[in-house]
């Protein structure tokens, strides 16, 4: 699993560069990435519906830190 770390970075930074490493990595399945900007959440909803791609689990923990 490749693991991307957007903290700190703000819509649409985080979504952006993320389908960048999909994209750049098409045999890759499992991606995470790691981010505190609230709206990235509906951020990654968004390029899944858009995209085909699936967003298997969403996790929230402590300090804002979403894990997608």
């Amino acid at each position: 699993m490749k693991e991307f770390n957007y903290i700190g970075l703000k819509c649409p930074i985080p979504v952006l560069k993320a389908y960048k490493e999909i994209k750049k990595n098409p045999k890759e399945n499992d991606f995470k990435f790691i981010c505190n900007d609230p709206s990235a959440k509906k951020d990654f909803q968004d390029l899944c519906k858009n995209t085909g791609f699936k967003l298997s689990k969403t996790l929230k923990e402590k300090d804002n830190i979403i894990i997608f």
